[in-house]
């Protein structure tokens, strides 16, 4: 029941948000001149309100992330929008992480379509989990706000987490806050070829991605496979040598 309430407490939360601030943020985030007078109207308090506008990002997984890592670029330049942008996402991570961990598959299905659940479960009882968590964070392309949600269905610990996405999510946004900075410096050129590269880059992680999933799939159906195998031969030997006490 408690389980129930806070789901609801939560989509309702994330619901509104988008409705409301959502929708209007993300529209500046795609505008970086407005974006930036937006920044400069929040004063000193600037730095809080784009980490908490990147932590609303991650929680909500529905709004791309990178028209604010653009944004940030524009108001911030490069290094300091690339910190701040990590910052709240790692914030927006903690969140999801916890709740899920709390409430489980119920919650991460409310947020995460069920074709996707499915894609990922070969990382559930993973041996290389880390590795391949660190690989799916850093492929540009990867819908890293859907991952985040699953990996707190996983035995990966919350610090360990944090860790590998923070430190594998730096070349993407990266790339976001220079093209942003770009922008904002007024080196359009410069600009277009950060944006051109993004996408390339971004198809590129996308089909990559597609791959290592369906091979990962494979090798997980493989693994489900063998053990089954062995736990039925075990049966038939441990059958095997109760009948041969009884004689």
């Amino acid at each position: 029941m408690l389980a129930a309430g806070g789901i609801v407490l939560m989509l309702g939360a994330a619901v509104f948000l988008s409705l409301t601030a959502g929708r209007q943020l993300l529209g500046l985030a795609r505008r970086p001149e407005a974006f930036r007078a937006w920044i400069d109207g929040c004063g000193p308090w600037a730095p809080l309100c784009l980490i908490g506008l990147m932590c609303f990002q991650v929680v909500v997984a529905v709004l791309p992330g990178e028209p604010i890592e653009i944004g940030a670029g524009v108001a911030f330049g490069v290094w300091q929008g690339l910190g701040l942008c990590l910052i709240g996402a790692a914030l927006g991570s903690t969140i999801i992480f916890l709740f899920t961990k709390k409430l489980g598959i119920k919650l991460v299905e409310v947020f995460v379509p069920l074709a996707k659940i499915r894609q990922l479960k070969f990382l559930q009882n993973n041996r290389r989990l880390h590795v391949l968590v660190f690989l799916l964070f850093w492929i540009p392309g990867v819908p890293k706000d859907v991952l985040t949600y699953f990996v707190g269905l996983t035995e990966m610990k919350l610090p360990a987490f944090l860790a590998i996405s923070t430190v594998a999510r730096i070349p993407s946004a990266l790339m976001s806050t220079s093209g942003g900075a770009a922008l904002g410096s007024g080196q359009y050129k410069m600009a277009v070829w950060i944006f051109v590269g993004s996408v390339v880059l971004g198809l590129a992680g996308a089909v990559y991605y597609r791959r290592l999933v369906k091979k990962e799939q494979r090798k997980k159906r493989w693994e489900d496979e063998a053990k089954a195998k062995q736990q039925a031969l075990e049966a038939q030997r441990r059958a095997c040598m109760r009948r041969t006490k009884d004689v």
